[in-house]
């Protein structure tokens, strides 16, 4: 696992200051114009003058201060695609697990612990890449890891209940 180091906040540009306090006396055709030049396409007919000038002031920080960083946008596109393919279900937000944190089980009366790391999972004096492999040695069948672990949730089978 990676270390996210985040970069101190770059410095207010004053000429960004000036044009971000000029959207809110521009005219629609104004702010239609300078829409397309940020966006390189038609504004949508209906974003009111209020939604054109957060659009544009929202584009103009991004270009002037970077945008999301790349684990954030890739976590997001995660997301649509779960909310594409399940548009009336529950959506699950990954779960990052620090290393140092200590995760523990009990499986048929017996308590597993296992430690995570940086570079993976120690468990009974061995280093595994994944909680699946762990999962799988303890029961001596294929399982999933995180499930295991109780980091991730049983998919609900619908009608399981009989109704």
């Amino acid at each position: 696992m990676a270390i996210q180091q985040i970069a101190p906040p770059k410095p207010v540009d004053p000429g960004v200051e000036a044009e971000l306090d000029r959207l809110p006396t521009m005219a629609i055709a104004g702010l239609r114009k300078r829409y397309r030049e940020l966006f390189r396409t038609e504004p949508p007919k209906a974003f009111g003058p209020d939604l054109l000038r957060r659009s544009i002031a929202h584009r103009i920080q991004e270009k002037a201060y970077s945008g999301l960083p790349a684990s954030t946008r890739r976590l997001l596109d995660q997301l649509v695609k779960a909310a594409m393919a399940k548009p009336n279900g529950r959506l699950e937000l990954p779960r990052r697990i620090k290393p140092g944190s200590e995760l523990v089980r009990t499986w048929k009366r017996k308590t597993y612990r296992v430690m995570v790391m940086a570079d993976g999972f120690a468990h009974d004096g061995k280093t595994f890449a994944s909680l699946s492999e762990i999962a799988s040695e303890i029961t001596g069948t294929r399982w999933n890891g995180p499930r295991f672990f109780g980091l991730r949730s049983a998919p609900t089978r619908e009608g399981a209940d009989g109704g």
